[in-house]
């Protein structure tokens, strides 16, 4: 599933999902940075009881991140994945559990699919480089000023896979790093923490999931647990409402579509490497030698708040004179079945439905009308009922010819559009 179009769907759809997180920041005195205190109250005005850390979508950003200068070494890697779950556990603050989750070896279909993205970042990679050198060569042979190339170990972002050294040190490094919180940090007192890393097997949003249902299980079990589940993919807000428990939120950085990216070779923004004229920066110092004092901008995080967008779907998905009776926990599992026509990790999408043509209002609209047909519902206990989704996609093929020729129209009329700008 595309996430910025997902989330931007989502967004804007139901906009009340989403609160923006009060942050407290740590205070300077006399030169010595005073950690933030996270056993007071939480500043958000909700009190979380568990915290879930999908850590791949915290190492990928940390190690080789987008829109500053990467680490030096893998030290420095380490000590950015330390800051960024500092800042998350500020921000939560769980007070029962902490469960952080590595990626294991992934499902068949996952890793086919991953096995042909790599592939692919390792040959664009090296092409870039390439592209790089030669870009520089050119720039120098002119005359024009370039920084001075640092001397660094190139990091490779294949190796953030299972059964790679890489994962061993990482795995190695967050033990050492709990150790440390559990003796010195007040806010950790009393906490349970788990670290599930690449050696056990199952992606980490599904070790996650699968934990949350084996204590829903427990006869022990309380049903008002405040979760909070930290990550950025779009997958999360369906596994969450497929958990059915009534207080989840997810925590994600502000996503924010477009956001502009250094060049390559000078470091300044703008411009991409193809396209950059080796220009010294200015009032960074004469030659530039000072670009690297600014500190970057951090990114904010928001709450996406499942329990405001179960009652969404609630109020979306009841329907009048139903054949059978209502059950909104069952049709939320059917919303988030449909969802998967959109495409997920492991299936492409229907090439008639896409998110930014209304596909998820579409299916809707569609379940809502054959619902008298099927006489009851496409889910049941994580079973489906192929005979009612085919009636589902019956409907969709019907539909499907007007979609394609409308998609011609619009694309002739954009073609025509550019032909009288030029």
């Amino acid at each position: 599933m595309g996430v910025p179009a997902f989330f931007r769907w989502l967004s804007r759809k139901y906009p009340s999902i989403i609160v923006n997180c009060v942050e407290e920041k740590p205070k300077e005195c006399n030169g010595v940075k005073i950690p933030v205190d996270a056993s007071k109250p939480n500043p958000n005005d909700v009190e979380f009881d568990n915290m879930y850390l999908d850590m791949n979508g915290i190492i990928h950003p940390c190690t080789h991140p987008e829109d500053k200068p990467a680490p030096k070494n893998e030290d420095e890697m380490m000590v950015a994945i330390f800051e960024y779950i500092d800042r998350l556990f500020n921000i939560v603050r769980p007070r029962r559990l902490l469960y952080m989750a590595i990626d294991g070896v992934a499902p068949r279909a996952k890793m086919n699919q991953q096995r042909s993205r790599r592939f692919r970042a390792s040959k664009e990679g090296m092409e870039a480089e390439i592209e790089k050198q030669r870009v520089r060569e050119e720039i120098l042979a002119k005359g024009g000023y370039l920084p001075p190339e640092e001397i660094k170990e190139r990091f490779d972002s294949n190796c953030i896979t299972p059964g790679t050294e890489f994962m061993d040190n990482l795995a190695k490094c967050l033990r050492y790093y709990i150790a440390d919180r559990l003796n010195n940090d007040p806010g950790w007192k009393n906490l349970t923490v788990i670290l599930s890393d690449a050696s056990a097997p199952g992606e980490g949003e599904h070790k996650i999931m699968d934990y949350i249902r084996r204590q829903r299980a427990q006869p022990n079990h309380d049903p008002n647990t405040h979760h909070c589940l930290c990550g950025a993919d779009a997958d999360l807000i369906m596994l969450g409402l497929a958990t059915h428990e009534p207080n989840f939120t997810i925590i994600r950085e502000e996503f924010k579509p477009n956001k502009p990216k250094p060049c390559g070779l000078c470091n300044q923004f703008g411009h991409d490497v193809k396209d950059c004229e080796g220009l010294p920066r200015e009032k960074k110092g004469k030659h530039d030698e000072l670009a690297d004092s600014l500190p970057c901008a951090e990114g904010e995080f928001i709450f996406i708040r499942l329990s405001v967008l179960r009652e969404y779907l609630e109020r979306e998905l009841t329907m009048a004179s139903l054949p059978f009776t209502f059950d909104v926990e069952r049709s939320i599992d059917d919303w988030v079945f449909m969802c998967f026509f959109v495409g997920n990790d492991f299936l492409p999408h229907l090439p008639s439905l896409e998110i930014r043509e209304g596909a998820i209002d579409r299916l809707v609209n569609i379940y809502k009308n054959v619902v008298h047909k099927t006489g009851g519902y496409l889910t049941e206990s994580g079973y489906v009922n192929l005979q009612r989704v085919q009636m589902i996609m019956l409907a969709v093929g019907e539909v499907e010819d007007s979609i394609f020729k409308k998609r011609k129209d619009d694309e002739d009329s954009f073609r025509r559009r550019q032909k009288k700008k030029k």
